[in-house]
């Protein structure tokens, strides 16, 4: 794979299955470089037929998010304009002409059909007069100042958010016009200031739900990592909060029975104690009984509830996925997988995920049985870059703990007798996982002749909670431990040069960089990406600094910061940073390149204007190919 490679990506999401289960109806993005934009459309998979080929549904600049109406008979779904925001609209099932529903000013974030399809909820933003275009003759940077009076005040890949709460609106669709351009009207349901997100309908459509950070009076607690299942009736009124206000909701998940499931995260007694907090799956109004274990369960995506109300969840588990029926136990999807979406309708389970050989494909099953493959969108890539199978490492590190990860290898025609050189690359979060499944980033440096070490090691997911808490206040110990056996491991493999060695990494990986280079010359080179390099200034700059820098680093700030000790550096580091990231903000990436440059360590600052964290994952398709080139051509320089 080459960077040029990442145009042949195609990335599905948001499955939703007809209610009969004749058919599934998900998203296709892929990255469109020329035109420096994502381009997706819905495509439609028969499921009555075992050979049927997926077919696309819509053609338009950016659809999303589809979701069938109760009865099968409409299809709503989000599109965005070549520059607009999203927007509601529906067709009818079968395909057709799609018709707006709705114009708001910063667009639909999501959205959720009444039992009975007369009726949509969904959740938008509302701007403050003068601000976001909402004036034409104001100009952004003619707005009012903005007077801040809460830590959260900024939100990555978003901006500020204070003045542009998210609410709750119904639309009631019996109400619809015969005139295709006219939008009809919405009542908002929920006015005020606070964000009121991920809408759906409760008690037989009695009541709308969404998770906030309320009182019990309904007031919003700001500066807050509690959220709750919160709801109110058809006219916004009686409010009622339906968790105790001591966890950290995710949403909420409504099968076709009418069965509700939500997921929290418990926050201890500080309630702000959210490293390696898993959600436990319960059910809305009903017994406290967990579904999930806390411990051993880290969901992957949001469950879904099958029409006879078994709640299939994704869960995390040693780099890859499962999915388990709740109820029974059994594993549907196991092995090699790692899924980001499921659905279900009538007997019919689907899940969207990226395999070895695939970064995601179409899965279909039913329950009871093992889901199968049934897609092939992997043959866009396949047919010149042929994906690089990993292989599996174990390791022990220095206190007998047991490490796991994965190496992916050039192809057998490029080997080389010298051996590949070695990039250890480190993950983000902390708390997630590498898989071996298919992974632009390993595969171009793979492909490009080096050998490329993916570690998991404490700190992340999917090995259990205490596996990720192992990292709290601990930074730069037991995770440096595993990194490092995994690495001392996988050099005494045959064809890896261990004389040239690089590391590099983004976000937490990015801090792990900094921090290998700032207590180790092995290295022969580094790339430091979006890092927390120092946590004092990040406390005040980050969008959540005000409580991470505290769980993860707590009274070791100054000590587990990287920042502290860049006097040591002396390996060449490229530090990579985005103009607009406000969860690791520029800053942290100038203070390091200062540092080195004053010191006279080879080290060079590239910096992405308009991106935000998500660069490497959402970014600007040709700053995605633009960063590719950069990194190969640091490697090539110095490994």
């Amino acid at each position: 794979m080459k960077p040029s490679d990442l145009t042949k990506l195609r990335t599905l999401s948001s499955p939703t299955v007809h209610p009969d289960g004749r058919d599934a109806v998900f998203v296709v993005s892929r990255p469109d470089v020329d035109d420096n934009r994502y381009r997706a459309d819905l495509w439609r998979l028969d499921l009555t037929e075992d050979d049927a080929e997926p077919h696309r549904l819509t053609r338009s600049t950016r659809d999303s998010a589809p979701a069938y109406s109760p009865d099968g008979s409409r299809l709503a779904f989000l599109r965005a304009g070549e520059d607009g925001p999203p927007q509601l609209h529906v067709m009818a099932a079968d395909g057709g002409d799609a018709r707006t529903l709705t114009d708001t000013a910063l667009g639909v974030s999501s959205f959720a059909w009444s039992p009975d399809g007369t009726q949509i909820a969904y959740a938008a933003r509302v701007p403050e007069e003068g601000r976001y275009g909402t004036d034409d003759d104001i100009k952004p940077d003619q707005e009012a100042p903005r007077l801040i009076e809460h830590s959260t005040y900024r939100a990555d890949g978003l901006g500020y958010v204070l003045d542009r709460p998210s609410s709750i609106f119904l639309l009631d669709l019996s109400e619809l016009g015969d005139a295709d351009d006219e939008v009809p009207s919405s009542n908002r349901l929920t006015p005020g200031a606070g964000d009121d997100t991920a809408p759906v309908f409760l008690h037989g459509g009695s009541r709308v739900a969404f998770v906030a950070s309320r009182d019990r009076r309904g007031a919003w607690t700001p500066d807050t990592l509690v959220s709750d299942v919160c709801s109110v009736d058809l006219r916004g009124r009686t409010f009622r909060r339906h968790t105790d206000g001591t966890s950290s909701v995710g949403g909420v998940h409504v099968g076709r029975d009418g069965t509700a499931v939500y997921g929290a995260a418990d926050l201890g007694p500080s309630k702000q104690d959210f490293v390696a907090r898993n959600a436990v799956l319960r059910r809305v109004d009903g017994p406290g009984v967990a579904l999930t274990d806390a411990e051993t369960d880290h969901l992957a995506c949001p469950p879904v509830i099958t029409a006879d109300g078994r709640v299939l969840a994704a869960l995390e588990h040693r780099g890859d996925t499962l999915v388990r029926d709740l109820s029974t136990d059994e594993v549907l999807l196991d092995g090699n997988v790692t899924v980001t979406g499921l659905a279900s309708g009538a007997d019919v389970v689907v899940a969207v995920a990226g395999t070895r050989a695939s970064f995601s494909e179409l899965f279909v099953g039913r329950p009871g049985e093992q889901l199968t493959q049934r897609t092939d969108f992997a043959s866009h890539l396949t047919g010149t870059a042929a994906p690089l199978e990993p292989e599996e490492l174990n390791a022990t590190s220095g206190d007998g703990y047991p490490v796991h990860g994965w190496l992916v290898r050039p192809a057998k025609k490029a080997r080389r007798k010298a051996g590949h050189p070695v990039v250890l690359m480190i993950h983000g979060g902390p708390y997630t996982q590498y898989s071996g499944n298919l992974f632009d980033e390993a595969q171009v440096l793979a492909g490009a002749g080096y050998a490329v070490v993916m570690a998991n090691p404490r700190g992340g997911s999917g090995y259990g909670a205490a596996h990720g808490r192992a990292v709290k206040e601990a930074i730069g110990t037991v995770d440096v431990a595993d990194l490092t056996a995994l690495l001392d491991h996988a050099l005494t493999l045959p064809g890896l040069d261990s004389g040239r060695v690089g590391v590099q990494g983004g976000s937490y990986g990015g801090l792990m960089t900094t921090w290998l280079v700032g207590h180790t010359d092995r290295f022969s080179a580094a790339i430091s990406e979006r890092a927390v390099n120092a946590w004092d200034s990040f406390a005040g700059t980050s969008d959540i600094g005000w409580f991470f820098a505290d769980e993860y680093a707590g009274a070791y700030q100054h000590e587990q910061s990287p920042l502290t000790w860049a006097d040591k550096i002396t390996t060449p580091t490229l530090i990579i940073h985005s103009e607009r990231d406000f969860r690791c903000p520029l800053e942290q990436g100038q203070r390091l390149f200062a540092r080195l440059r004053r010191n006279g360590v080879p080290t060079k600052l590239l910096i992405f204007p308009g991106e935000g964290h998500e660069l490497t994952r959402s970014g600007q398709p040709r700053h995605r190919m633009q960063r590719f080139e950069h990194i190969l051509d640091w490697w090539g320089e110095h490994l």
